[in-house]
């Protein structure tokens, strides 16, 4: 080639691509928070996969909805597994196609590990983000996520130890919840956001957010609830429903329980507004899960209740499954019972109402809890949205050179 002839064009780089997929309402909100952060590093990245409306306020590109996904105990699972299984086949030959940088999983680890483990294969870099619980059964799984995943993000700070004993490159991000929540949250601003008396004792009630656990679950919190409104004078109830079908569930439940007449006088039914609603509340009756970290951090004492099907149950009791002290969050991170838990056959309204009683007519015990959850709290705040997209950023830039 001459010296006066033109150079050939070099080729056109395609953006950045990074792929996610969240399997439920909290997975969606973890996604939110590191789709924004990535976002404003990689302005012009693509971002898509299976993701909800947070996920998609930030430019994320939702192939399928979350609800796809969300589905759970293990015979839900099992209902619904040849469509997890094809839809797993589809979008595994989608991202082999699409060649993303980095695959990011969050959460649902039935679904996402497998994915990841054939994305690593082929040469794409994974992450893995909310480790599941190896520190409360079979810490052996570290070694097999370390297959599926590069990276694991954990919420949680006891968890990246016991990945290191396996190899795995694990780090603790934070909980974005403990950002979410003030250090001293306002009790009086949050009841008049919900237009709730300022005086009146009150309880929120949060019996889960999908329709199986409502159902299980509100007609004993209920039960509780006429209980401790015929101990506790002028005792109000704020219920937070998850959407629309959580507040239909719980309302059929209302509908149907023998004292729906006295009760309901008593209840104030909101859709979302949950952390307002524990901000708001004396003490909070909820479904051990996420809620009770939400109510920790809003520095509300609780009373934890569950009880899965009878049937996951068995098989969860028979297999010998789960070798935990604890069930709640609160308990697991403060390494004893901080607050009640009552599972299972012990899950009754005149055993919750007991245990909900106790903290209203116990103020000390309640101001003693106070700096206890605080210290939780400032444990967990790490700015994770920004530590995650940090760690996730560092593989995707790995793969681009």
């Amino acid at each position: 080639m001459s010296a006066d002839a033109p150079h050939p064009a070099p080729a056109p780089q395609r953006p950045l691509r990074i792929a996610l997929v969240a399997g439920e309402a909290s997975g969606d909100q973890l996604g939110g928070g590191l789709v924004r952060e990535l976002r404003a590093r990689f302005p012009d990245a693509e971002i898509a996969g299976i993701g909800g409306r947070r996920m998609r306020e930030h430019g994320f590109d939702a192939w399928h909805d979350y609800s796809v996904l969300a589905v759970m105990g293990l015979t839900e699972v099992l209902r619904h597994l040849p469509r997890l299984l094809a839809l797993r086949r589809s979008l595994t030959r989608r991202l082999l196609d699409w060649r993303p940088d980095v695959f990011v999983g969050i959460d649902a680890p039935d679904f996402c590990l497998g994915l990841e483990k054939r994305l690593k294969r082929a040469g794409i870099r994974t992450v893995h983000y909310v480790s599941p619980s190896v520190w409360a059964w079979r810490e052996q799984r570290a070694r097999k996520i370390g297959a599926s995943a590069d990276r694991v993000l954990c919420l949680f700070p006891m968890e990246p130890a016991i990945y290191a004993r396996y190899g795995v490159d694990a780090r603790f991000v934070g909980h974005p919840l403990a950002e979410a929540f003030p250090l001293d949250p306002d009790r009086a601003a949050a009841r008049r956001a919900l237009d709730l008396p300022a005086g009146a004792p009150l309880l929120a009630l949060l019996p889960g957010s999908r329709d199986g656990e409502i159902r299980r679950l509100a007609p004993d919190f209920l039960d509780a609830l006429g209980l401790l409104a015929e101990r506790i004078p002028g005792l109000r109830a704020v219920a937070p429903m998850a959407g629309p079908g959580a507040r239909a569930s719980f309302e059929r439940a209302l509908a149907a329980h023998p004292q729906q007449a006295r009760l309901a006088p008593l209840l104030h039914v909101v859709e979302g507004r949950a952390h307002d609603a524990m901000v708001a509340a004396d003490v909070v009756l909820l479904a051990s899960g996420t809620a009770a970290l939400e109510a920790m951090l809003a520095k509300r004492p609780m009373v934890v209740g569950y009880r899965i099907a009878a049937s996951t149950h068995f098989i969860v009791k028979r297999l010998g499954m789960l070798r935990i002290a604890h069930y709640s969050l609160p308990n697991v991170l403060a390494g004893e019972p901080v607050v009640p838990e009552l599972m299972q056959e012990r899950c009754t309204g005149p055993n919750l109402a007991e245990a909900v009683a106790r903290w209203f007519e116990r103020p000390d015990e309640v101001a003693a809890l106070v700096p206890r959850f605080r210290t939780l709290h400032e444990a967990l705040r790490r700015d994770a949205d920004v530590l995650a997209a940090d760690a996730v950023a560092g593989l995707a830039l790995e793969a681009g050179r």
